[in-house]
Parts: C-alpha cells; structure tokens; sequence
C-alpha cells in the first residue's frame, strides 16, 4: 500500500517501489480493497522480493515491518534508511469486516505517517 501512497500523497513528487524479504507472491485481496476505496488501482501491483532492488540506488528506503527492519539488507551510496513499524494486517483473523477494517487501518496509519514525512522529513 505504501508504493502507491507515497506518489498520491506527494502529489507525484515522490516514486516508490516496495518489495519485502519474504514476499507472499501476490497482493493480499484486501490490500486491494481498501485501496480502491481511494481509487487506487493495487490490482495491478506485484509481490517482488528485496534482493531485485539490491543494486539500485535510492534517496530513501522505509521498512514498515519488524522484521523487515531485521532483515533490510544494505542499500549502495548513503541511502538513509527509516523504520516505520506497523502491524502486518495479513495476519489479521475474524470476521471478514474485521480482518477488512484492520487493512484501512494500517492503509491509513501508513497515509498518515508518509504526510507526516512530507511535511517534516522525519
């Protein structure tokens, strides 16, 4: 979800790729609904594993799990690298109105964190 964000949230000023150290191989189903809730496309999003990116350089790397941050290998250059912690909403369970609420949760709280960045640069 934060790929997309970042680029709607800036207005187009920021680009951003996301891939993970285990990806799950496809864009969870809920994922997608909560973003077309916005009227973001993720359908067309793809499930990448972090070593495809190892050589590229980059002004900012954002880990969002906590495992992820264990696991972030090193970018080349002076790439600064933050940890923005947030629950994984795949592991959400219930009702499919709950585990559906706890993905617009995170959508959100990960909305809130990039326009905090935008406006601050922390």
């Amino acid at each position: 979800m934060a790929e997309y964000l970042f680029p709607l949230l800036s207005d187009g000023r920021w680009s951003a790729v996301s891939a993970g150290s285990n990806p799950s191989g496809y864009v969870h189903p809920k994922a997608i609904e909560v973003m077309q809730e916005l009227g973001v496309d993720l359908s067309v999003g793809i499930s990448e594993h972090v070593d495809r990116y190892r050589e590229d350089k980059f002004d900012l790397v954002v880990t969002v799990c906590d495992n992820a941050a264990e696991q972030c290998p090193v970018f080349p250059g002076e790439t600064p690298v933050v940890h923005w912690p947030f629950e994984d909403p795949a592991d959400a369970s219930g009702t499919e109105e709950h585990i559906t609420q706890c993905f617009r949760t995170i959508r959100d709280q990960i909305s809130a964190r990039i326009k905090a960045y935008l406006v601050t640069g922390n």
